[in-house]
């Protein structure tokens, strides 16, 4: 059965829900990885792996909607609670330019007090002073900001796209079902709100990627239905990408003591990614998220459907709160890539040689 599946969606044709969770029921991990891999073969014809130079930025760590997976948000009140002042953002752009970096992933906590006002002369002070692509705000964040300055998602979209934002991230994704939302981030957007914000993104030109954070409170359909959801937006309006899939983190955080530390395995994380390049027929690009799993599987994803090893990552700061901290610098992923026999090439956001 899972073999004809497999060939079904070698054949070009596009699988269901249903048979996208009997690929879960599989052990036959070679098979799956095999499939996977000539899939991605088929979106790109030579044999490259992307990456990006890129510094994951981090405006603020207040934030009111206290997500039990997240070990990095801080109350207003905290001692170690901040909002970075300009010069200190302006600071880590320069030593990101200097080391080839292109791009700043601009992200934060929702934070009550930083309206639209706030985000527009951040983002054009950055513009004034520096050549670089803003991949920033994820539908969380954009939601947020639209809420506590009192306008419209539109507005908020086209206030933020003409003073500079250039690109949208697919953070705050989690798990594109509200049952597994309520439990883990019953404060944070919906999921048809965080699937909204990409749809008017899209349709203003503006391209976003997309991501699941899996391995915690979902069950394999919702893990299903997040993909066939992503899949459908797609569709619509072509405008993702990128799919990055990576396993919750349950280091220091609430949500990791209910689970009692329950940690995704390497083979979860593979098999889920593979599935994911299986069923998301009409995305080019899906990245290996070696910051979660370390540099061998991180490899290993290229064989499992993975076409991108990510960001070279000058620094990154919500993960490493949740106890994993893996570091590579751009010699060492252009070394885990031509180890594997294939080519490494530099790339921007829209996938484009750099």
């Amino acid at each position: 059965m899972v073999e004809n599946i497999l060939k079904k969606a070698l054949d070009g044709e596009r699988i269901s829900g249903e048979e996208a969770l009997q690929l879960f029921e599989t052990t036959d991990m070679t098979l799956l990885g095999n499939v996977a891999s000539r899939l991605a073969r088929k979106k790109q014809k030579e044999k490259v792996v992307t990456y990006i130079v890129d510094r994951n930025v981090n405006y603020t760590n207040i934030c009111v909607t206290g997500c039990s997976f997240c070990a990095f948000y801080r109350h207003e009140k905290e001692a170690d609670a901040y909002v970075l002042p300009f010069e200190t953002i302006a600071l880590k752009i320069e030593e990101t330019v200097a080391l080839g970096g292109r791009q700043i992933l601009l992200q934060g906590g929702h934070n009550v007090n930083l309206r639209i006002d706030y985000f527009e002369d951040l983002f054009q002070k950055i513009k004034d002073r520096f050549d670089i692509h803003l991949h920033a705000l994820s539908p969380p964040e954009i939601v947020h900001t639209a809420k506590v300055s009192r306008i419209s998602l539109d507005e908020t979209l086209a206030r933020l796209q003409r003073a500079g934002l250039d690109s949208i991230p697919g953070g705050g994704a989690e798990i594109l079902v509200d049952r597994a939302r309520r439990k883990i981030s019953p404060a944070k957007c919906t999921a048809g709100q965080w699937l909204e914000v990409m749809d008017k993104a899209h349709r203003l030109g503006i391209p976003t990627t997309a991501t699941m954070m899996f391995g915690h409170v979902e069950t394999r359909a919702e893990r299903v239905e997040h993909l066939l959801r992503l899949r459908d937006q797609q569709d619509k309006t072509g405008g993702f990408t990128a799919f990055i899939p990576w396993p919750y983190q349950p280091g220091h955080n609430e949500l990791g003591l209910e689970l009692q530390g329950k940690y995704t395995t390497g083979w979860d994380y593979l098999k889920t990614l593979a599935i994911s390049r299986i069923v998301l027929d009409n995305f080019d690009n899906i990245q290996s998220s070696w910051v979660t799993q370390g540099p061998k599987i991180g490899q290993m994803a290229l064989y499992y459907g993975a076409n991108d090893m990510g960001s070279v990552m000058i620094e990154e700061n919500v993960v490493r709160a949740a106890g994993t901290s893996y570091r590579l610098d751009e010699q060492e992923i252009r070394r885990l890539i031509t180890d594997i026999g294939f080519a490494p090439r530099r790339r921007n956001m829209r996938y484009q040689y750099v």
